[in-house]
C-alpha cells in the first residue's frame, strides 16, 4: 500500500515555486483563490471578482521576495488584493458608471417575495459593508467572511491585536445598527 503523500506548506509551496517549479504556484492558487474570491467580492468587486483574484495573485508572486511570513500566505494576498480593488475603485471614480435597476436583474427563484426580501437584504447588507470606513471593513470581512484570526489581520492590516478587535466591533456595531 502507497504512503500517504504529506500536503505541503505555504511556505514549502513558495520556496519550491522560487526554486522553478510552476506546479508549486498553481497550487498556492487553487489552494486560496476560491477564500481571495469570496473576499473581494464581499468588500464590493463583485463585478470583476475574477480579474481581480487574478490581478491579486500576479502582483503577490510579483512580490513574492518581500512576503515575510508574519501573516499567513492567504492573508497577504487577500491584502495585496483589497489594494487591488482600491485601485479599481480609483480608476472607475473617474468614468460614468451605468447603474442597473433592480429589475433589470431576473431570478427564477421559485418565491419571488422571499427572493426580493433576501435579494434586498443582500443589498442593503452590501452596501453598508462598502460603506465603512476602510480599516472597518477589511477587518469585518477578514473576520466574519474569511474567520481569520485578531493577530492575523492585525498583522496583514499593519495594526494591533486590540485595534483589530475594536475595529471588528465598531464595523458590527455600525452594520447593526444600520440594518435596525
Amino acid at each position: 500500500m502507497p504512503e500517504p503523500q504529506e500536503v505541503p506548506t505555504d511556505s514549502e509551496l513558495i520556496s519550491a515555486w522560487k526554486a522553478g517549479d510552476e506546479a508549486a504556484a498553481t497550487e498556492l492558487v487553487k489552494r486560496h483563490a476560491g477564500a481571495v474570491a469570496r473576499y473581494l467580492s464581499a468588500a464590493g468587486g463583485r463585478e470583476d471578482v475574477d480579474d481581480l483574484v487574478q490581478e491579486a495573485f500576479f502582483r503577490a508572486f510579483r512580490r513574492l521576495e518581500s512576503f515575510r511570513g508574519t501573516a499567513s500566505f492567504r492573508t497577504w494576498v487577500m491584502t495585496i488584493g483589497s489594494n487591488v480593488l482600491k485601485d479599481q475603485r480609483r480608476r472607475e471614480s473617474r468614468r460614468p458608471v451605468l447603474e442597473l435597476e433592480p429589475h433589470d436583474i431576473v431570478d427564477n427563484a421559485a418565491n419571488p417575495y422571499s427572493s426580493t426580501v433576501t435579494r434586498d437584504l443582500e443589498s442593503r447588507l452590501q452596501q453598508i459593508v462598502e460603506n465603512l470606513p476602510a480599516m472597518q471593513r477589511d477587518v469585518f470581512l477578514l473576520r466574519a467572511q474569511q474567520g481569520t484570526d485578531y493577530q492575523e489581520i492585525a498583522d496583514a492590516l499593519g495594526t494591533s491585536v486590540g485595534a483589530a478587535r475594536v475595529h471588528y466591533h465598531q464595523a458590527v456595531k455600525r452594520i447593526r445598527k444600520a440594518l435596525s
